[in-house]
């Protein structure tokens, strides 16, 4: 009974074995390839689920069939300009054809390797076309399509799609980066400098504008009211003509309290006359008659 409990057991056991070597399962994730000594045989299994294979001497190859982010080095380019440019780029790809993608790659490294040399002999054709300027430019996008169209035409061969190109960045080595910066400091200095010389001289103009109006505007103030004196002058002499003319006394009266009143108005002034001078007629007498 004992020999007969083991005989069974290495049975189920050898059974077992047997059946989880010749089923497998697919994900809905994945395909499968079934490989016989190391050939492709019979059909890809596309459809998730459980199949079948012969145990031992078939094995099942699963490859993603999702799509794969690849992220590239940073590549050093020529522009148009044969201006040395950093593009930062990554790459967005898929398995299409299982059975042709494991004949040419075998690994998802190989593809990726593959796939790094086609983007970088792409980008060197296509960015070598353009200005530096362009890559910075929503032109930007046109490019990553040139790239993706090329890369997909050399990338079916293998039983990959690119479903995508981008870049993440495009900027100059710093060595240049630092050249072009002294170049722009130098080119806006010398901007600012012209800035500021033409500041200067239309300010010059302007100052000498005003100040050429406000010589004008002084002179004919000063005329206007040289005018104006003078009108006024000629209507006061005019006034004290005719007022002479009518009371001559009283004229002569009033001109001599204009005359006490600017001589006399100070208490330090000093006049030196003959008391019986004409000036003084009016202290006595108020009639002014000698």
């Amino acid at each position: 009974m004992r020999y007969l409990a083991a005989i069974i057991t290495f049975v189920a056991i050898g059974t077992f074995v047997v059946l989880s070597n010749a089923f497998f399962i697919v994900q809905e994730t994945e395909n499968a390839i079934v490989l016989q000594f190391g050939d492709p045989v019979g059909e890809v299994a596309l459809e998730p689920g459980l199949h079948f294979k012969l145990p031992f001497i078939q094995q099942a190859v699963h490859l993603d069939r999702r799509i794969i982010d690849l992220d590239t080095p940073p590549e050093r380019v020529l522009s148009s300009e044969q201006r040395p440019v950093l593009i930062d780029t990554y790459v967005r790809w898929r398995i299409i054809d299982p059975l042709l993608f494991y004949q040419r790659s075998r690994t998802f490294f190989q593809a990726d390797q593959t796939l790094t040399n086609l983007l970088r002999s792409n980008l060197r054709a296509i960015v070598g076309e353009v200005s530096f300027t362009t890559l910075l430019s929503p032109e930007r996008a046109v490019l990553m399509e040139r790239t993706q169209q090329a890369m997909n035409e050399q990338a079916e061969r293998l039983g990959i799609e690119v479903v995508d190109v981008r870049i993440l960045r495009a900027d100059l080595p710093d060595e240049i980066e630092q050249t072009v910066f002294r170049r722009m400091r130098t080119e806006r200095e010398a901007l600012a400098r012209e800035t500021r010389a033409r500041g200067e001289a239309e300010a010059v103009r302007i100052r000498a504008r005003a100040e050429r109006e406000r010589t004008v505007t002084l002179a004919n103030a000063r005329r206007d009211s040289e005018i104006i004196r003078g009108e006024g002058d000629a209507e006061r002499n005019s006034i004290f003509a005719d007022a002479y003319g009518r009371d001559t006394d009283f004229f002569a009266f009033y001109r001599a309290m204009l005359a006490y009143q600017n001589s006399l108005g100070s208490a330090d002034t000093r006049l030196v006359l003959s008391p019986d001078s004409d000036f003084f007629r009016y202290f006595g007498d108020p009639e002014g008659e000698e």
